[in-house]
C-alpha cells in the first residue's frame, strides 16, 4: 500500500502539477499567523502550544479518515494516502523554477534566468554570473528536492497512514516559518525550529547517502565529512556537500549580491558550475528518488513474506 500510493502520488504529481503556492496551504499559513498573533508572548511555552494546536489535529485527522476508510475499503484508504501525498511532496513543487532557469541559460537568456532566480529564491540576482546562477539553483534545487520529496517520503514510510507526510510538511512550514528569525529574546519560534530539525536529522542524512550511492561516493563521503560543518545550516551543509561531490562540481564560494560580496564556504570539488551542471543535479534527485522507492520495495516484499 505504501508503495502503491507513493508511485501514483508521483505519477499524479507529474501529470498535473499543484505548485507550492496552493489553496491548502495558503489556508494553513492564515491559521499559523492567526495562532502566532494571538498566542505569542515572548515565551516558549506559548511556541509549544501553538505548534500543538497548528500540527496535531490535521495530522490526527488524517490519521483518522485513514483508518475510517481502511475499514471500509482499502482501496479508499489509498485513495486518501494518494491525496495527501499529492499536496505534501512532488518534485513540481521546484522544478518549474529549476527547469525555467535552466532554459533561459541555455537559451542565453541570462537576465530571465536571474528574474526566474529572485523569484524562486527571494535573493537579488541582478549582479550574478551565469557561474553563480548555476551555483545558486542547484543549492535551492537539492534543498527544496530534500524538503518536498525525501523528507516527506521518509516520514510517510515510517508513520501509519498519510499522517507522516502531513506532520514532516506542517513541521518544516513552522520551522521555517517561526523557527527561522534570529533575535535572541524572540523564544516564540525555538520549539517550532528544534522540532524541524529533529525530523529533518535521520532523513537528511540518508538523503546525503542516496547522493553518495547515486553519484561519486568518494568525493560525496569526502565532501561530507570535511565540508558539511562550515556551512552555516548543518543540515543543508550536508545535503549539499554529499550533492557536490556526488556531482564533482563546486558550490557555495563568495556571491555578488546587492553590491557586495557575500562570502560563503566552498563545497564540493571538480569543475565549477554551469548550465549543464543543472541537468547533473536533476538526474541526481531523480536516481536517487528511484533508490528510495526501490528500497521501498525491498521492506514491502520482506514485510509480506513475513
Amino acid at each position: 500500500m505504501t508503495l502503491i500510493s507513493l508511485i501514483f502520488a508521483l505519477a499524479l504529481e507529474q501529470l498535473r502539477p499543484l505548485g507550492n503556492r496552493n489553496r491548502v496551504w495558503h489556508v494553513f499559513t492564515r491559521y499559523a499567523n492567526h495562532l502566532e498573533r494571538n498566542l505569542n508572548a515572548g515565551a516558549n511555552r506559548h511556541g509549544v502550544f501553538a505548534w500543538m494546536l497548528a500540527i496535531l489535529p490535521p495530522v490526527l485527522l488524517s490519521l483518522l479518515v485513514y483508518y475510517a476508510l481502511y475499514a471500509a475499503n482499502p482501496l479508499l484508504a489509498i485513495l486518501w494516502n494518494v491525496l495527501v501525498l499529492y499536496l505534501t511532496m512532488g518534485f513540481r513543487h521546484f522544478s518549474s523554477a529549476f527547469s525555467e532557469i535552466s532554459l533561459a541559460l541555455a537559451e542565453g537568456r541570462d537576465l530571465d534566468a536571474r528574474i526566474a532566480l529572485t523569484r524562486w529564491t527571494g535573493l537579488p540576482a541582478a549582479e550574478l554570473s551565469v557561474g553563480e546562477i548555476s551555483r545558486l539553483a542547484i543549492e535551492q534545487g537539492v534543498v527544496d528536492s530534500y524538503r518536498h520529496v525525501f523528507g516527506t517520503m521518509f516520514w510517510f514510510v515510517l508513520l501509519p497512514g498519510p499522517s507522516g507526510a502531513l506532520l514532516y510538511r506542517l513541521c518544516s512550514m513552522l520551522g521555517q516559518k517561526w523557527g527561522g528569525r534570529q533575535a535572541e529574546e524572540d523564544r516564540f519560534g525555538r520549539f517550532a525550529g528544534s522540532a524541524a530539525a529533529w525530523l529533518d536529522w535521520l532523513p537528511v542524512r540518508l538523503t546525503a547517502a542516496s547522493f553518495a550511492v547515486m553519484g561519486d561516493f568518494e568525493d560525496a563521503v569526502y565532501c561530507w565529512r570535511s565540508q558539511a560543518k562550515t556551512w552555516g545550516n548543518y543540515a543543508n551543509g550536508i545535503l549539499l556537500a554529499s550533492a557536490a561531490g556526488a556531482l564533482g562540481v563546486k558550490l557555495g564560494d563568495p556571491l555578488r549580491q546587492d553590491y557586495t560580496i557575500k562570502f560563503r564556504p566552498e563545497l564540493g570539488l571538480g569543475d565549477e558550475a554551469d548550465p549543464g551542471f543543472l541537468k547533473s543535479a536533476v538526474g541526481l534527485v531523480w536516481r536517487s528518488a528511484l533508490l528510495w522507492l526501490f528500497v521501498v520495495l525491498l521492506l514491502s516484499v520482506a514485510n509480506h513474506m513475513a
